[in-house]
């Protein structure tokens, strides 16, 4: 009978863990077959593809990429739609190619791929000055200030110093239309390719021919517009006073820059007028009072004195 017992048990046990064991199994196969079906596929970069350069296949490569996470106008496979086309922007290894990453089909490699429609490239002379000591790289925002004589029939008869464009993109510097891995190293450069609209192109033109080019850096998150009378000599030597320095890195013209603390100026002692002296008028001394006569009195062993008047 216990045999019997010990029996049922066992039987009971292994039907449980089996149930178990089954139960299990099947919903890790429905969470595999609903995480496959959420998969697609998709074309990724196996290097890194630089600016303006044409994909070839061997760049390529497909991968299953969930459906939830997957951005728009990817590739699912690799074909002539994607082989030959030029990319606009760097794209990093094990990125997804997108049709946003890509230039029109048709567009050949190289920097002409990389100008947007109603834009030119334009280049201009730099020396380690103008080109603010080789740190002018590919997508850098710069402004173009000139210094150069007015014109014969204006009121301004001294040289002047202008901003005359104001946020333009810096498509290569050099022969070079991709950042560098290290953005950190400088890279000396005679020529850099400004992207222009076609007016701005007829200004930079003159004022190379006019005047002495000079480019300014900015923040890339500052692009505001900035309107200035510009300077000459009488500006010049007007002066300037001291402004805070902002903390690296902040833009906009909300951002308020922090102040060093500075002591207390003491102030400076103040002379006095000195104040006239005051003698005090003398006063006669007052006579003494005449001295009263007096008798001495002894009363037994006392001894008293009597004043008379």
């Amino acid at each position: 009978m216990l045999r019997n017992k010990r029996l049922i048990i066992a039987i009971l046990a292994a039907v449980v863990f089996g149930t178990l064991a089954t139960v299990s199994v099947s919903r890790y196969l429905a969470n595999v077959q609903a995480y496959t079906t959420n998969l697609a596929s998709v074309v990724v970069a196996k290097v890194e593809i630089p600016v303006g350069s044409k994909i070839i296949a061997e760049q390529l490569e497909v991968v299953q990429y969930p459906r939830s996470v997957m951005p728009e106008g990817t590739f699912p496979k690799v074909g002539n739609n994607l082989i030959g086309r030029v990319a606009v922007a760097k794209i990093a290894v094990r990125e997804p190619i997108t049709e946003a990453r890509l230039a029109p089909v048709g567009a050949m490699g190289g920097l002409s791929s990389v100008i947007p429609e109603g834009f030119r490239a334009m280049t201009v002379k730099v020396d380690d000055v103008v080109g603010i000591s080789g740190f002018i790289m590919p997508g850098t925002l710069v402004d173009v200030v000139v210094t150069i004589e007015p014109p014969e029939n204006s009121a301004q008869k001294e040289k002047v110093s202008k901003i005359v464009l104001q946020n333009i993109k810096v498509l290569a510097n050099g022969q070079n239309i991709d950042k560098p891995k290290s953005e950190r190293e400088a890279e000396r450069v005679k020529a850099v390719t400004l992207q222009v609209t076609p007016e701005q192109a007829e200004k930079l033109a003159l004022a190379g021919t006019e005047g002495k080019l000079q480019l300014v850096m900015r923040n890339s998150v500052d692009q505001g517009d900035e309107q200035t009378p510009g300077a000459n000599k009488s500006s010049l030597l007007s002066g300037e006073r001291a402004m805070p320095v902002p903390e690296p890195g902040i833009a906009g013209k909300d951002a308020k820059p922090k102040v060093a603390y500075s002591a207390p100026r003491r102030p400076r002692p103040v002379a006095l007028a000195p104040r006239p002296l005051t003698v005090a008028p003398k006063t006669e001394a007052a006579a003494p009072p005449p001295p009263r006569r007096s008798i001495e009195v002894l009363e037994g062993a006392k001894k008293r004195s009597v004043d008379f008047p």
